[in-house]
């Protein structure tokens, strides 16, 4: 799926050296801190051209690579 692939380059662009499974908590690996979280949000808003709404603004979706993927799909990606 291109947005796991894509999620994951983010990610990687900023800890070059991560390991990441799509399923590993990416909170508990210490590779996320408040700034960056709030980055991962940004960049999925703008790189997928979707809004996320409030109520899917929770930690969960956006601890492993496969959440936030399902994030992008519930919030719609453009056609």
């Amino acid at each position: 799926m291109q947005e796991r692939t894509d999620i994951r380059q983010f990610i990687l662009g900023r800890f070059p050296d991560a390991r990441l499974a799509d399923d590993e908590d990416i909170f508990s690996l210490g590779y996320v801190n408040s700034l960056f979280a709030m980055e991962l949000v940004l960049f999925i808003e703008k790189h997928f051209g979707i809004e996320i709404p409030n109520e899917e603004l929770d930690v969960a979706h956006f601890r492993t690579i496969d959440a936030m993927a399902a994030l992008v799909d519930r919030c719609g990606v453009p056609a």
